[in-house]
């Protein structure tokens, strides 16, 4: 069994993911680090893409590149995080994280392959249409969707808050909207 076209593109998407992936979670800096997820999570999508699994890998693109990406980006923003390197990003756990990161992927892979050891997937046919993976998606899933959407529109309005915060003094004209300078009318 030589491989083909299709599962030495799954192998080379895959690894630039998990390049993309790690560099998201080793950067300094919080906005290249959400334009890395950004790339790991549109490789995922291209994955699906290339598992004939098109309704999966738009969602992907809608849900995740559309809605949680740019709700990252804006509370970035609003919020004023700082753009640079940002020494207050790491806390210095980076080894007891690693720890953490290795054993839950050694147990995720073992019950991936544990699970899936005899099952092949024939990537020449056709395995599943639009219309029942929307099917089983949105009659079993439509709970944890509709609360998936309400936690982002609070972290929305969460970050909206916080930027509308104003660190000012009683004494500062400024903080009633006005254009002055401190003592002067």
């Amino acid at each position: 069994m030589s491989p083909n076209g299709v599962e030495i593109s799954f192998l080379l998407v895959g690894l630039a993911t998990l390049g993309a992936a790690v560099v998201t979670v080793t950067t300094r800096q919080l906005v290249h680090a959400a334009l890395w997820l950004v790339v790991a999570l549109g490789g995922i999508a291209v994955e699906y893409l290339l598992l004939t699994a098109e309704f999966v890998a738009w969602v992907q693109v809608l849900i995740y590149l559309g809605s949680v990406v740019v709700l990252l980006l804006f509370g970035l923003m609003l919020t004023k995080a700082p753009i640079g390197r940002s020494p207050d990003a790491d806390s210095g756990n980076r080894p007891v994280a690693l720890a953490v990161a290795l054993v839950a992927a050694v147990a995720l892979v073992w019950v991936v392959v544990d699970a899936f050891r005899t099952t092949w997937i024939d990537l020449d046919t056709v395995q599943g249409s639009t219309a029942v993976t929307g099917e089983i998606l949105f009659r079993h899933w439509v709970l944890p969707f509709e609360a998936l959407s309400v936690l982002l529109l609070a972290a929305l309005i969460g970050a909206i808050v916080l930027s509308r915060r104003t660190g000012t003094t009683a004494g500062d004209d400024t903080a009633a909207g006005g254009d002055t300078v401190k003592g002067k009318r």
